[in-house]
């Protein structure tokens, strides 16, 4: 029966649970009975969706409740996450949405939000606390102050100089592990487990390698003992998420009589592999669908390159194009076609197929996936932070396409349209939202540059040395780029398609 117009929407609290509509789920577990053995970094819609979803799961069966999250925001602007969070007990909802029709769910396992601009003792504190086993992060992909030219660490960055400067008063993520762990060290603990879950390939691996590279820069004997004892499980997540809008706190409210003020809108697909490496132990995941393995590569490869890398392929373009959600490229014929062969032609033949994965099945599930109309993913979310998606999702296949002899015409677009799109308007004059670290700069590189992609690709810790050099690559781009000035991006894409 549809909720009535005139009821008033119930507040989302501890306290109200019980009186929420029979139609939302909610945790059925002591949530006071939960251990905060857990520190999250990055509470974000992908982690709200994803691994605090794994977790209430298995809350929801026995024998679990040694195993509960205590949230951590780094970021000044997460203060409003902060209230959004304390003012619901840590609670909040997640809304499948599909053809099928929606669903609501209360999620449980976030048991505290700490905001460390506001008080970072208290997050060093709960890092640095005997119960606090596993620490993961979301803290994408540009997060890991990684040179993307070279591989190696970024020890020039603010952050990271900072952080060096004055290691007991941290204010990036590196920063604040670091210190916990010297103090988990300095009090004959055993450090906690680091967990990457963002869209790197060998997440786990890179954690180790960046966050061991500055520890040997504040104290060798530091980075010895991680190098002895401390893990860094490698791990593939796979949820498409959109930012949340007032569009999503209305439906909540409308459909369901619930006023969440920060609810998390999702599709009902999740993947999560893990390798199984925690030596302080871990929760039993692999009760509630996750997979457990020694070797997460082929399915991080499958994933970066097919879904991530087809997600940068459809954006740029399709901002240009004028549209504003995922699923409207999908509509678009012209796109769907770039996608489509782009995953066949050029990124396929460099996979290995995981064990019991299909990828031709995989592939049409994709389309499925980015095709949901009722998600509404926004382009702009998927063309955030173009300065490490590019090189993470797209220049791998084309480096090992060009060491194979296998075309690279439409990853290439793909970097030209990412070019084109980096001026900030579109061929109407249309100003396009540009989120990136290096914003400032990849426009004014972008802009200067022109038709020129030689500008662009002579940013060397973007592409390398060697990359460049490519005059296949080069040359692909060259056109493509050239093409976007003189004809117009409706033009380039139809040539792109017909070479």
């Amino acid at each position: 029966m549809p909720r009535s117009k005139t009821a008033q929407p119930i507040r989302l609290n501890q306290a109200n649970l019980k009186g929420l509509p029979a139609a939302i789920q909610v945790p059925s577990y002591d949530r006071e009975r939960v251990t905060r053995s857990m520190v999250h970094i990055g509470v974000g819609g992908f982690y709200r969706a994803h691994q605090a979803v794994y977790l209430d799961d298995l809350l929801h069966q026995p024998g679990n409740t040694a195993w509960g999250y205590c949230g951590i925001g780094l970021l000044p602007q997460d203060a409003a996450m902060r209230d959004a969070l304390l003012s619901q007990d840590c609670l909040y909802t997640v809304v499948e949405r599909s053809a099928a029709g929606d669903s609501a769910r209360v999620i449980g396992s976030l048991r505290n939000y700490l905001h460390a601009p506001q008080d970072p003792e208290a997050v060093l504190s709960a890092m640095a606390s005997p119960q606090t086993r596993i620490v993961s992060l979301t803290i994408t992909e540009g997060g890991y102050y990684v040179n993307e030219g070279s591989g190696e660490f970024n020890d020039t960055h603010p952050d990271i100089v900072h952080d060096l400067q004055q290691p007991h008063e941290p204010k990036c993520s590196f920063g604040f592990l670091l210190e916990a762990l010297a103090r988990r060290r300095g009090n004959g603990l055993a450090p906690f487990t680091v967990m990457s879950c963002d869209n790197l390939q060998h997440n786990g691996d890179v954690a180790r390698k960046m966050i061991g590279a500055f520890a040997e820069r504040r104290d060798p004997a530091l980075a010895a003992w991680l190098r002895e004892h401390c893990a860094f499980p490698n791990s593939m997540v796979d949820r498409i998420t959109p930012a949340t809008t007032d569009e999503h706190r209305a439906l909540l409210r409308e459909a369901f009589g619930l006023e969440d003020a920060w609810p998390v809108v999702t599709e009902p697909f999740r993947q999560w592999v893990i390798e199984d490496n925690f030596p302080g132990g871990r929760p039993a995941w692999e009760k509630v669908g996750a997979q457990m393995t020694t070797d997460v590569l082929p399915y991080e490869k499958m994933k970066m390159r097919l879904l991530n890398g087809s997600h940068q392929a459809m954006c740029y373009i399709g901002m240009l194009l004028g549209h504003e959600f995922a699923h409207q490229t999908m509509q678009d014929a012209r796109i769907r076609r770039l996608v489509t062969t782009m995953m066949d032609a050029e990124v396929t033949p460099l996979l290995q197929a995981p064990a019991g994965i299909d990828l031709a099945d995989y592939k049409r599930t994709l389309i499925e996936r980015f095709s949901n109309p009722t998600i509404r993913d926004q382009l702009s979310r998927i063309g955030t932070e173009g300065s490490a998606r590019i090189p993470k999702f797209v220049l791998p296949s084309i480096v090992d396409g060009l060491a194979r002899g296998t075309p690279v015409r439409l990853l290439s677009f793909t970097v030209a349209a990412w070019f084109r799109y980096l001026t900030g308007t579109d061929d109407r004059g249309r100003k396009l939202p540009i989120v990136d670290p290096w914003a400032q700069r990849l426009q004014d590189q972008a802009r200067r540059g022109g038709r020129d992609a030689g500008v662009m690709l002579g940013m060397r810790e973007l592409f390398g040395d060697q990359l460049p050099k490519s005059a296949a690559f080069a040359g692909e781009v060259k056109r493509a780029l050239e093409s976007f000035y003189d004809a117009g991006a409706e033009a380039t894409l139809a040539a792109c398609l017909e070479s």
